[in-house]
């Protein structure tokens, strides 16, 4: 069970892109009723399952390779804010835009903080192990199409409602996928961030000389 906080607000200005901005007044009062509105709605979920490796099922391509270099086992992950966030940001999209923005960023720090949460329950149930960050399907050469075994092997759709589309995008939006490596010696710290993103040509935070709050590896 996780509870879900107030996101962080300088996480939430990241996403809006003004992240060395002050907000106004009226902004922040706007981000304080999106804050108490994704708080009332949101139902954060989360599942795992460990795995033994090699698992040639979830192998495809060389960055998970790479990533999952020198594990014996590997923890299957997914979390989402739930069904309910994903209706009021179509809703508030229809009737007031600019509340959709600010809600959406909020959501996307708070799914963030859920998959932190999480991450930090699963590493205390391994306490003699070192894991690696998270990786998700999408990143680097690692297919997104690989959310549909990730998906399966968790039997998250029956178990929190979490499915994919036709374009394997995960539904609820709000939803994160990803492996983690587990490893009984300590594990090198690996290229995390815009040089393994499949996103990096057409990312909005690198066009602004940022990043998504991964660790910017691009340089």
């Amino acid at each position: 069970m996780i509870t879900l906080e107030a996101p962080d607000r300088a996480e939430v200005l990241r996403y809006l892109g003004g992240a060395d901005a002050q907000p106004d007044e009226r902004l922040n009062a706007l981000l304080d009723s999106c804050e108490k509105e994704l708080l009332q709605i949101a139902e954060p979920k989360y599942l795992y399952r460990m795995i033994e490796l090699p698992c040639a099922d979830l192998i495809a391509g060389e960055d998970i390779r790479a990533h999952l270099r020198g594990c014996d086992r590997a923890v299957l992950f997914c979390a989402t804010l739930g069904a309910e966030v994903d209706r009021t940001l179509r809703v508030t999209q229809l009737r007031d835009m600019s509340r959709a923005v600010v809600l959406d960023s909020m959501a996307n720090a708070a799914i963030e903080q859920v998959c932190d949460k999480a991450e930090r329950l699963i590493a205390a149930q391994l306490p003699d192990r070192y894991l690696t960050f998270r990786y998700s399907p999408g990143y680097g050469d690692y297919p997104i199409t690989m959310q549909k075994k990730f998906l399966e092997a968790l039997d998250a759709p029956r178990k929190i409602g979490l499915s994919r589309n036709e374009s394997d995008l995960l539904t609820p939006s709000k939803s994160v996928t990803a492996i983690i490596g587990v490893s009984k010696e300590p594990v090198e710290r690996r290229r995390r961030g815009c040089a393994v993103c499949s996103l990096r040509e057409t990312c909005r935070y690198r066009r602004r000389g940022n990043h998504c709050g991964f660790e910017n590896t691009s340089q």
